[in-house]
């Protein structure tokens, strides 16, 4: 029988007995609570470490408990090794776990994702050594320098704009694939699908590091084939000339338009159902764009599939107005759109926006108008109702300018048409913006905004203006067809103190022209519509001739010595006026070495309507001028007018006496609404003399290039040819080896047709504008010259049966020749061709290439023409 004593010896066995199962199951356990997180695959080893550092930073910054079975499973102290530059405690930080704490597995794993979210660190593990952790880390390196390497055809500014990795910050792997994919992204968009970027690592001392970007740019992806199904009504190449993308071709390479873009892809879709509509095909669309890359992998082949649906015609068309001055039956005159006419978005869009331009006449600047469509599908009709909505008639609140840091506020308020409190117009505002830009002071992307005011019938024209540099500084050098070598420096500021004052100095020098210029002009003096400003010059020219295979010599010189006073005002919004008055002193010789004989000019050798040019003349000046001006842009306009009709009578007071009139009209409109801009233009100009004058030489009217293109410097009108005599006395025919003396002409006009073509983003950015043009023109109205062999032979000489008579000097050596004068005839020249402005760094560039299909007896054609900088 057991005792009680027994009984408890047995139940105190039968408790232990559990207890050391449990304690065996634990110590079993404990490995298992120990995680080490395995090391990424693309980490580096981390860098050992001393014994005695370990110690070291153990005993500083380890709290320890003692270790009893009770505390397993809670953090007794945590040691941080491996760090350079970050302190232990931050380490500790991202743990989430403090000393104390208990701890399992999945808390082991969410401290060291915790670790890595970081982005401090390179490498990191957790070892847990019964209850002390043990964290070892790798910290990230620091970036010491970013370098691209093999970037020519994208500027190295604008890969580094896409760089969010920068010099001083902790490097990591993810930044890193981020700014490849961005790099990557400004290739395609450029349309270099092909080309890879690689970054590369360079270890350095200190844990830093130079990350390197290897890009290698691969060649532009073409539009290799563009493909369209679905189309029964048009030719694919006539809806292939309605998209921006074009397929590439040889002969384009002016146009970035062959690359491809996904962007103008989404574009052409909107071209495309822009086209259709415009042609009646009013359920037209766009069923899907597909881009396939080539077996090559270096272009791609685009299809479209459309589905154009019936063509439509338009039905009744009606106008309903809300707007009390607005009377839809007198407004109905307005709408160019009549029933039966074949259905064309575009008329509807025009229409809206002529119904609120003339609202906004009215003073409704926010006037609502909304084309309402009944589309009846069983007879193929379109219904349009135009609704104008009511809305109030508003006035100026507040005109606000943004964005002028140089530009005074006063310059640019005196060119807008509408002040505060004025009703507001659509058409001023319009107008404003033109003056704006046409001062040359702003970017193109100029925009005024209408806002609403404090209450509805107020508003807020708020302009946002980027300036552009006005101040030009410019040296230059170059090669002219006209004056063969060029040198120029000039320094002028258009806006100068801001206040919209011009001032300059420039000096040109070429093989035949010398010039200083300087001038000022204040454009509103004392604050009123009033211009005024002078110029001082000196000008050397030495006028030329041809004397055989292209070959030049000077005849003539002439040097100009004098200033002109101005001024000019506005008459009304469109119409301007201008004075002048000028003072020179022009001196007129010949090198006398060439053309005198015992120190007098010889007409055998220069002829005497060049001896009787001789001498120094005053020239005084007074005169006006008229002008209309109604371009949307002065410096490169696509539509409006320019009239400029202007007279100037010298010998007021003293000097030579003439009187001079010139009139010039510039049209400009767009064309075929794609970029191309229509130029006509005309002018025309009289000279003549008085009491008793004749026009001299230097004042009358010359013509050729660059304003007659197909025809050589002066190459127009009248003229004397000295033809060389073969020894048989017959006349040399080939008229290179004439002497060609251009004398101008007292009348002239010039007519021409220009159409300038668009050549894509490309283009523009390198300034091109290519153009084909047709001019015609004459130069006229000179009294015939005394010839030197007029009447035959200076000294007598045996004639010869179908012999010309030579012309022989005095000493009877000097070889023959035989003078004509030709060319004074007001009959037509024309002339056709091609010709491209540029740019260039050297100032504007002009290359022409023209063909005269009809001369006059006399003139002197020229195929290929070129001048940089530079008039004549």
């Amino acid at each position: 029988m057991d005792t009680a004593q027994d009984k408890r010896g047995r139940g105190g066995a039968d408790l232990v007995r559990p207890l050391a199962l449990l304690l065996v199951g634990t110590a079993l356990a404990t490995p298992a609570l120990s995680q080490q997180r395995p090391r990424r695959p693309d980490a580096e080893p981390a860098r050992p470490s001393a014994e005695a550092e370990a110690r070291a930073a153990e005993s500083r910054n380890v709290t320890a408990l003692p270790a009893t079975a009770a505390n397993a499973g809670v953090v007794r102290s945590v040691v941080v090794r491996g760090t350079e530059r970050l302190e232990p405690e931050t380490v500790r930080s991202y743990l989430n776990l403090a000393i104390g704490d208990r701890y399992d597995r999945d808390a082991l794993d969410t401290a060291l994702k915790a670790l890595y979210a970081s982005e401090l660190f390179a490498d990191a593990t957790i070892r847990d050594d019964n209850g002390a952790l043990i964290v070892e880390v790798k910290e990230n390196p620091v970036i010491n320098r970013i370098i691209v390497e093999g970037a020519k055809r994208v500027k190295e500014e604008k890969i580094r704009e896409e760089i969010r990795l920068a010099p001083r910050q902790i490097f990591t792997r993810s930044k890193a694939r981020a700014d490849l994919a961005r790099i990557l992204e400004l290739y395609r968009r450029g349309g270099r699908f092909a080309a890879s970027v690689e970054p590369k690592i360079i270890q350095l001392e200190q844990n830093r590091v130079d990350v390197v970007f290897e890009i290698n740019e691969g060649a532009k992806s073409k539009i290799r084939q563009i493909n369209i199904l679905g189309n029964s009504k048009f030719k694919e190449g006539e809806i292939r000339k309605q998209m921006a993308s074009k397929q590439a071709r040889a002969w384009r390479f002016f146009t970035s338009n062959d690359t491809y873009d996904p962007d103008r892809l989404a574009y052409d879709q909107q071209k495309l159902r822009q086209f259709y509509l415009t042609q009646g095909y009013a359920d037209f669309r766009v069923s899907s764009v597909v881009a396939e890359l080539t077996p090559d992998k270096k272009d791609f082949i685009v299809t479209y599939v459309v589905e154009e649906g019936e063509r439509y015609k338009f039905g009744k068309v009606d106008l309903v107005s809300q707007l009390r001055d607005v009377k839809a039956s007198e407004f109905k005159s307005i709408i160019r759109i009549n029933e039966g006419d074949w259905y064309d978005a575009q008329k509807i869009e025009n229409t809206v926006e002529t119904l609120t331009e003339t609202a906004g006449l009215l003073g409704y600047a926010f006037a609502d108008v909304r084309p309402q469509f009944e589309r009846n599908k069983d007879d193929l009709k379109m219904n349009i109702t135009f609704q104008i909505a009511e809305v109030p008639r508003v006035y100026v609140e507040r005109v606000a300018i943004n964005g002028n840091t140089i530009t005074q506020d006063n310059v640019i308020r005196r060119e807008f048409r509408l002040v505060e409190g004025d009703a507001f117009n659509s058409i001023k505002v319009k107008r404003t913006k033109d003056r704006l830009l046409g001062l040359g002071y702003f970017q193109e992307k100029l925009d005024i905004e209408q806002k609403p005011g404090s209450t509805p019938d107020r508003i807020i024209l708020e302009t946002n203006v980027q300036e552009r540099p006005t101040g030009e500084l410019q040296l230059s050098a170059g090669f002219s067809s006209i004056e063969r070598f060029i040198f120029s420096a000039s320094v002028r500021q258009r806006n100068f103190r801001g206040r919209g004052q011009e001032i300059r100095l420039s000096g040109n020098i070429s093989s035949f022209a010398r010039s200083v210029e300087a001038g000022f002009t204040e454009p509103y003096l004392a604050g009123r519509n009033l211009a005024l400003g002078f110029d001082v010059f000196r000008r050397d020219f030495r006028s030329f001739r041809f004397t055989g295979n292209n070959t030049r010599d000077t005849t003539y010189t002439q040097v100009s010595t004098g200033f002109q006073v101005r001024t000019g005002f506005s008459i009304t919004e469109f119409w301007a006026a201008s004075l002048r008055y000028g003072l020179s002193r022009e001196e007129i010789g010949l090198d006398q070495a060439t053309f005198f004989t015992n120190g007098v000019c010889d007409p055998l050798r220069a002829g005497r309507f060049l001896c009787e040019q001789l001498g120094n003349r005053t020239v005084s000046t007074i005169g006006y001028s008229l002008i209309f001006n109604s371009l949307n842009n002065i410096r490169l306009p696509s539509q409006g007018q320019r009239f400029t009709f202007s007279q100037d009578l010298s010998g007021v007071p003293v000097g030579i006496k003439f009187l001079q009139t010139r009139a010039n009209y510039d049209y400009f409109t767009p064309l075929f609404g794609s970029g191309f801009v229509l130029n006509l233009g005309a002018e025309g100009g009289y000279v003549t003399g008085y009491s008793g004058q004749d026009v001299i030489l230097t004042n009358r009217f010359f013509l050729g290039q660059p304003q007659f293109r197909g025809f050589n410097i002066r190459g127009v009108g009248p003229r004397v040819l000295r033809r060389p005599l073969n020894l048989d006395g017959t006349v040399v025919a080939d008229r290179r080896q004439a002497l060609d003396d251009a004398l101008g002409g007292r009348a002239y006009y010039l007519a021409r047709a220009e159409i300038r073509i668009p050549i894509g983003s490309a283009g523009s950015e390198l300034g091109l504008r290519p153009s084909i043009f047709a001019d015609v023109g004459a130069l006229w109205s000179l009294r015939a010259p005394t010839l030197t062999c007029q009447n035959g032979p200076t000294v007598a000489a045996p004639r010869v049966a179908g012999q010309v008579a030579p012309c022989l000097a005095t000493d009877g050596i000097s070889s023959g020749f035989v003078e004509e004068y030709l060319g004074n005839t007001p009959k037509p020249r024309v002339s056709v061709g091609i010709g491209v402005n540029w740019n260039s760094p050297f100032g504007p560039f002009r290359f022409d290439l023209a063909k005269a299909l009809v001369t006059q007896p006399g003139d002197d054609p020229q195929l290929f023409q070129f001048n940089v900088g530079t008039a004549f």
